[in-house]
């Protein structure tokens, strides 16, 4: 089935093209390289892996409880809506709202792994290509496996937000080879590696916290790329070219707080835009939420080097302000363990059943006829 058939509205255009601007950069410098990231694109190589045979793609999910999120969660949750609504309707809801959050997910990761392929063209160390080149090969995989779960198990998908898509064309747009890794690795992936850990910690669904744990294993090293690169830039520019790169931070965070909240779900299923956004500025779930998306930026904004007055000031206007005393390196490490953990689970349990059958085929000859 064509994936536009599956689409809640029609998405438009069937591609995308964004120009590019910027130069290309060769380096002739084979010999040298930071440690720091050669050691990354190293660990890069040895934990490639395959969608299709690392996550059991036989488990059962149902599409309108896909991620088990309770009624609380919901933005119609105690609306005028709600009280009306059927245990199906309430089932719909759910499924759509699954569908958004994971076709945001599927096109992100398309975004990344184009971000990632400009910096193995842009950027102009050899390390960092070569780490790069990694890291496209990682999102190619993450938007197979989001377009696989959507195809396969939701059977449902949304267009592109509006405003995801406006920030990552600027991104990609922006002739400075470091704005893909401002743009993609600090704010777009940064979001949506709090978004995948608040379901992955959160759902009781085996098959979606495979597939978020997993991911974000992969993503710890990303994150981890971007720090070094940028920090080790930052270090080198002006005041006023880090002020630029303040302002497309801030203008890009006021943008995700505000414009990511799903409202297309609600108007997919007749309710008017303005009471749809209502109801998500004053739902609690999505307050919160909101908040805790910023868990991964703010620390590495801060990292990196852009931690400038009129930012900090609009983190406090946001409210995640404390957020930049976050231990991202233990936050990354324990990404890393979560998946690592659910490896060994599923090889123990694989493992058991291997030794069971084993012992049943002795036992049964053993007590077979002579």
């Amino acid at each position: 089935m064509s994936t536009r058939e599956l689409y809640s509205k029609d998405p438009g255009e069937p591609s995308w093209q964004v120009p590019a601007t910027g130069a290309a950069r060769f380096s002739w410098e084979y010999d040298e390289g930071r440690e720091r990231l050669l050691a990354l694109y190293q660990k890069g190589k040895d934990k490639q892996w395959d969608g299709a045979t690392r996550i059991d793609w036989d488990l059962e999910v149902d599409p309108h409880n896909a991620l088990g999120t309770p009624d609380e969660a919901l933005t119609l949750y105690g609306t005028r809506h709600w009280a009306k609504m059927t245990g199906k309707d309430k089932g719909e809801l759910r499924r759509h709202y699954a569908a958004w959050n994971f076709s945001q997910f599927l096109h992100g990761e398309q975004g990344a792994m184009v971000c990632a392929a400009r910096i193995v063209e842009s950027v102009p160390d050899l390390d960092a290509k070569f780490y790069s080149a990694t890291q496209t090969m990682d999102e190619a995989r993450h938007a197979e496996i989001f377009g696989r779960f959507l195809h396969e198990k939701i059977g449902l998908l949304y267009p592109i937000n509006d405003n995801l898509q406006s920030l990552l064309g600027d991104t990609l747009r922006d002739s400075r080879w470091d704005m893909p890794y401002l743009g993609m690795q600090v704010l777009i992936e940064g979001l949506a590696l709090a978004a995948f850990g608040m379901i992955r910690d959160t759902t009781d669904k085996p098959l979606p916290k495979q597939i978020l744990a997993y991911v974000m294993q992969d993503e710890a090293r990303h994150v981890a790329f971007g720090r070094m690169a940028l920090r080790d830039y930052y270090k080198q520019l002006s005041d006023t070219e880090l002020r630029e790169r303040e302002e497309f931070v801030i203008e890009g965070c006021y943008l995700m707080r505000d414009r990511l909240r799903g409202v297309e779900v609600l108007e997919n299923l007749g309710i008017p835009k303005a009471e749809a956004q209502e109801y998500s500025e004053n739902s609690e779930y999505l307050a919160l939420f909101r908040k805790l998306l910023f868990s991964r930026i703010v620390p590495c904004v801060r990292d990196i080097g852009l931690w400038g007055k009129r930012l900090q000031e609009a983190y406090v206007d946001m409210g995640v302000f404390e957020m930049g005393n976050s231990n991202l390196d233990l936050l990354m490490a324990q990404d890393e363990e979560i998946a690592e953990e659910l490896d060994a689970e599923r090889f123990a349990a694989e493992e058991a059943e291997r030794v069971a059958e084993v012992e049943g085929a002795i036992e049964a000859g053993a007590t077979g006829p002579a």
